[in-house]
């Protein structure tokens, strides 16, 4: 009788390769199976033109409503671009439909959206946009107005640079 309870459907999260997003959600959209991809627009911070783009607002992660049966989950994980189901030592945990259904009400508000912080104070990084571009290194603090402290250990010396938020992405722990 546990198998029966385990078989409702239910909103989990996919953890997703960077930048990755919209690859995941069309490759489980194209598997019949509901997916949500909550994206905002932005300016873009490009410094040849400016112009309005749509962005995940959690970077990183799709949702997917299933059941997780052996079949379902087998083809959720090996979709292309999926890294793994976000859970804890039980497996995965999900999301409550009302956090789903109040996150889709936000996006069709079109009002400014903020998420909250994305880096916490040793979190490692990489910068990947910008004249730091490869840098590695520890995010120390926010400073402000979008940008950030990031440490570098170079022949056991700390520097650090201040560098813009969105040119820094978290690197996954076992790189």
């Amino acid at each position: 009788m546990a198998a029966a309870i385990d078989m409702v459907p239910g909103w989990y999260v996919l953890h997703t390769r960077s930048r990755f997003e919209q690859v995941v959600f069309n490759g489980l959209d194209g598997k019949s199976l509901e997916t949500f991809l909550p994206k905002i627009t932005v300016m873009s911070k490009r410094r040849d033109r400016r112009k309005k783009i749509r962005v995940p607002l959690f970077p990183g992660y799709v949702f997917v409503k299933s059941d997780l049966n052996a079949y379902e989950r087998l083809e959720i994980v090996k979709t292309v671009g999926v890294v793994r189901l976000i859970g804890n030592k039980d497996g995965p945990v999900s999301v409550p439909e009302d956090a789903i259904d109040s996150l889709k009400i936000m996006i069709a508000a079109s009002s400014d959206i903020k998420t909250g912080a994305r880096f916490k104070k040793g979190d490692r990084v990489m910068v990947v946009e910008g004249p730091m571009a490869g840098v590695k290194g520890v995010f120390v603090r926010h400073k402000g107005r979008g940008r950030i402290v990031v440490a570098i250990d170079a022949m056991g010396q700390y520097a650090s640079v201040d560098v813009s938020e969105d040119f820094v992405e978290k690197t996954p722990d076992f790189v």
